[in-house]
């Protein structure tokens, strides 16, 4: 059994719509600690982690807002991640996917730390492959993989420890990507496993070609859940909905097969907006997700009434 150590991560500034700073509360809500503990795990809640000090940070690009909130959240949760995984596995509930930025980086120092390679999973509708001075819109949720690939364009960010290559890198369910994102990407070897390549080729095959290549390389996984993944229609509470998500036996097969792994140490929870959610629909859902990547099997799935 895994100890399983919570962390919550209230970051809302990656973004524009309030809200995602009720991430770990209703995570909590929705029973993620019980989940994990019927399934025999142990479970340690670190609570919810405080912003670094803030610096004097700017950066040249006028459309990037809360810059340097972005930056001391970034540094606290590298800090938090890095110390849990000595520990067991870290769960990090948040929070906008910016949080990713300082989860990805404290893992990549972990690793780089007992000399293994960090592998990523991105369960996401987007590549969030833009860097400081490419972003648009100025939202930093849209740039974490574009970080932890040691791209340009962080200044004033620390360097990325560790940049994790391409090949280590599997964006699976991605259904939109800017021009600028997909320019960046084409050099690298990440594998994007976009909502095309799922429907001709299903779920299992892709997914389990990338796990052989991290349990070949004796690699730590990060895996990083955006609510965005899965389709609207079960999952409303996401500022940045995207038709034509992972369905509802998509998303935990893909989750079963993380567990069948053995190989997950490290996830994300991102981008649940409970301001957005129907009587917590999406909140339980993260959780029963969770609870496929933890052990749970589908005929162990109890019977759930949302009315």
């Amino acid at each position: 059994m895994t100890h399983c150590i919570l962390i919550g991560a209230p970051v809302d500034e990656g973004q524009r719509r309030p809200g995602c700073l009720m991430g770990p509360a209703a995570y909590r809500t929705a029973g993620i600690a019980g989940t994990l503990s019927t399934l025999g795990h142990s479970v340690e809640d670190r609570g919810d982690v405080a912003s670094a000090p803030l610096g004097q940070h700017v950066c040249d690009n006028p459309a990037v807002h809360h810059l340097a909130e972005t930056i001391a959240w970034t540094q606290a949760l590298s800090d938090a991640t890095q110390a849990a995984l000595p520990d067991g596995l870290p769960i990090i509930m948040g929070g906008d996917h910016s949080l990713a930025l300082g989860s990805v980086a404290g893992a990549a120092r972990h690793a780089a730390g007992i000399g293994r390679p960090q592998f990523v999973i991105w369960l996401d509708a987007h590549s969030d492959f833009h860097t400081v001075a490419s972003t648009t819109s100025g939202n930093l949720h849209g740039t974490p993989m574009a970080y932890a690939s040691g791209l340009p364009g962080f200044d004033p960010f620390p360097p990325f420890p560790a940049p994790i290559p391409g090949e280590n890198i599997c964006m699976f369910g991605i259904r939109s990507v800017d021009p600028a994102e997909l320019a960046a990407m084409q050099p690298t070897e990440i594998t994007v496993n976009d909502m095309r390549v799922l429907d001709e080729q299903g779920i299992v095959a892709p997914l389990r070609a990338f796990l052989d290549r991290v349990r070949a390389a004796d690699g730590l996984l990060h895996v990083s859940l955006d609510v965005d993944f899965l389709d609207p229609s079960i999952a409303p509470a996401v500022g940045t909905t995207v038709p034509g998500g992972a369905t509802f036996r998509e998303a935990h097969l893909v989750m079963e097969l993380l567990h069948e792994s053995g190989l997950v140490t490290s996830l994300d929870l991102v981008e649940l907006n409970p301001f957005l959610d129907e009587r917590g629909r999406t909140a339980k859902l993260m959780v029963d997700l969770v609870g496929s990547l933890m052990g749970r099997k589908v005929f162990d799935r109890p019977t759930r009434s949302y009315g």
